[in-house]
């Protein structure tokens, strides 16, 4: 998942909201750059007996998945069949789901599917296509997982068929209103698979352990469009029903829908981009660069496997940077800068089409397995593309964005292969496993050389391709490899460490950018009267050195101070979505009134979790938790049930 971003005055008009706009995505924290995690909320320290509780505490067990409810260790659903009719007035998805699986032994208990708010009118089961009505019963329900729909099955059944209908609020489905959307004439409706949320809107086995392969009939108003993260096809007929087909198999996080009046533009011969007419042609010139990105993948990494790789450019309300869904990602709009500054986030859910998407986290403790490996080669991206100084910038800013991150934490929540029983799996989006498992992979790089690593990355992306694996198999395959291959320079202990340990191991690499070595000492001089503001030369800044030079002030400002900075480089009404809010969070911090009407503005106009949270939390920390609430209840009706979750918990606690 995950995060950047960025928008036009016209951008900001073109989607004036009444709400506001997280793998995240749901992405990171503090306030930085990254194309990565939707920041998370720490966890509170533990009590003395909770710790003396969780020294005696088993490790989780590996390769299980504590947040599915499904029974997969008797049967594996391989190929979905949906037929969905989407209802705009009732803000409900009803139809089939019918599920072929694969039996795992000679018992037979009942399928047990994950659910979560779903209807289940009727429930058939069979063979082939000789299907006959059977018992089910919904079982009992958990807070953070769903309720699991117990089918009994006839022998011998390798299918069944499930009707049903989803809530109105469902976790994983967002339904916009006209006057939500840049059109501002036709409804929008996009679905968040990711961590856990399919089971919202299909009743599956929700694991990352699970793929399967899917086709669809999606039914429509007659004037939308439907797309999935499928074989789109952007010549069909604006009639109202359309066929899907996903041949290659995915995990059930990876399934995704969007339905509003979209069009498509192409940017090379394999990618484009799915958009309101209104934003379509920023789009696809920003993201112009995607086709190269991809080429250049491929001739480190191996081959594109997914036929296309196209993007779907949401409303403002989409609560993550971007979601990886295969041939399609889910793009917010906040990343149109005008001049290509964000575009790190296109790399990176593009590098998911190797890393998380080819191969996959078997469960949400390991998905450093996916992030990490994909911030890494975010960066790769970028350098291949912009040149070194923009690689090195990136670097250094995740480097920051990690340091930010282990201050936050308490120790259990710095391991990469974290454990969460018991927790909400969203919780475990942080840059902990995104720009930790990046920064680990980095040193791995340094120790055995560019070209060797990049071999073994081919290996292993080929090695693994379709399959789920978990933090420990990626351990074994590295005693088989690199391991054995470079028992001079790398040790397995330390790889323990990276993996299982909290904080970063000492002597581990620290990016660095010249780019910023300037920075310093003109913000240092500013702060200290020997330069003013309007005299700072920021001619051939970058979007990622003015992220730096603010995100590097002290926590507290004078009035005067800000005013000054404000006057010189008019940050109150900055378009770049990244450097307004970074100067927001200056702002609240300091009381800042001029910047007021912005942040009202910014916060009921932007859905994504990575810009949200932390004003949020900077609003209650300075005392201003009724400010927070009144801005919170104007924008929560264009919020996604996600971003209203977390941010709920901020305004007004744990128990909301």
């Amino acid at each position: 998942m995950l995060p950047r971003i960025l928008t036009t005055s016209l951008l900001a008009s073109a989607f004036a909201l009444a709400v506001g706009c997280s793998k995240s995505e749901p992405a990171p924290e503090p306030e930085a750059a990254r194309p990565a995690a939707e920041d998370k909320e720490a966890a509170a320290p533990a009590t003395e007996k909770a710790d003396k509780e969780k020294a005696g505490k088993k490790s989780p067990e590996s390769g299980v998945d504590y947040h599915s409810l499904a029974n997969t260790g008797d049967y594996r659903v391989e190929h979905l069949d949906l037929d969905l009719t989407v209802d705009f007035e009732r803000k409900i998805l009803e139809g089939e789901a019918r599920l072929q699986f694969k039996r795992l032994n000679d018992k037979n208990p009942p399928l047990v599917l994950d659910t979560r708010g779903l209807e289940i009118e009727a429930v058939e089961a069979g063979h082939g296509d000789t299907l006959e009505p059977v018992k089910f019963a919904m079982g009992e329900t958990d807070p953070h997982l769903g309720t699991p729909l117990e089918i009994q099955l006839p022998k011998n059944a390798t299918a069944v068929a499930i009707r049903y209908q989803t809530s109105p609020d469902a976790s994983g489905v967002q339904w916009l209103e006209p006057q939500q959307t840049a059109g501002g004439e036709y409804p929008f409706l996009f679905t968040q698979a990711q961590a856990i949320h399919a089971r919202s809107f299909v009743p599956l086995q929700d694991s990352p352990q699970v793929r399967l392969t899917y086709n669809a009939t999606i039914r429509t108003p007659e004037n939308l469009r439907a797309v999935m993260s499928a074989d789109n096809d952007p010549e069909a007929e604006i009639d109202g029903v359309y066929e899907f087909e996903m041949p290659q198999p995915i995990p059930s996080y990876l399934l995704a829908l969007a339905v509003g009046d979209l069009e498509f533009k192409p940017m090379g011969e394999r990618t484009g981009v799915y958009a309101e007419a209104e934003i379509l042609d920023d789009a696809a010139k920003e993201f112009e660069d995607t086709e190269s990105m991809l080429e250049a993948t491929e001739k480190v990494y191996g081959p594109y496997r997914w036929d296309r790789y196209d993007l779907l450019i949401l409303p403002p309300s989409f609560p993550f940077g971007g979601m990886e869904n295969p041939r399609l990602s889910f793009i917010t709009p906040t990343v149109i800068a005008g001049d290509k500054s964000l575009v790190a986030l296109i790399a990176h859910e593009l590098a998911h089409s190797w890393s998380g998407n080819l191969v996959t986290n078997a469960s949400w403790r390991d998905l450093w397995l996916n992030e990490g490996f994909t911030t890494y080669l975010t960066n790769r991206i970028m350098q291949n593309i912009y040149g070194d100084e923009r690689y090195r910038m990136e670097m250094a800013l995740g480097y920051d964005d990690l340091q930010a991150a282990l201050e936050d934490k308490p120790d259990s929540d710095e391991i990469m292969a974290i454990d969460l029983r018991g927790r909400d799996p969203d919780e475990v989006f942080s840059n902990i496993p995104y720009e930790k498992g990046s920064l680990f992979l980095y040193e791995l790089e340094q120790k055995i050389g560019r070209e060797n690593f990049d071999q073994f990355l081919l290996d292993y992306f080929n090695e693994f391709s379709f399959q789920s694996i978990n933090t420990e198999d990626f351990v074994s395959y590295l005693q088989k490899t690199l391991l054995a291959q470079y028992p001079d320079k790398l040790d397995e202990a330390r790889i323990r460490e990276w993996i299982f340990e909290p904080g970063i191991p000492e002597g581990a690499p620290h990016p660095q950018s010249d780019a910023f070595s300037k920075i310093d000492p003109v913000r240092q001089q500013w702060l200290d009267d020997e330069i003013a503001a309007a005299d700072i030369d920021t001619g051939d800044w970058t979007y990622h050195q003015w992220k730096y030079f603010l995100d590097g002030m002290p926590e507290k400002l004078s009035d005067e101070q800000l005013q000054e900075l404000d006057g010189a480089f008019d940050l109150t009404e900055s378009k770049n979505n990244e450097i307004a809010f970074s100067w927001l969070m200056i702002a609240v911090r300091n009381d800042y009134e001029p910047a007021n009407a912005r942040l009202e503005d910014f916060l009921t106009s932007i859905g994504r979790n990575k810009f949200l949270r932390p004003l949020y939390r900077n609003l209650v920390e300075n005392g201003e938790r009724e400010k927070a609430a009144r801005i919170f209840e104007q924008a929560k009706p264009g919020y996604h049930p996600l971003t209203v979750k977390v941010n709920s918990q901020i305004i007004y606690g744990d128990d909301q």
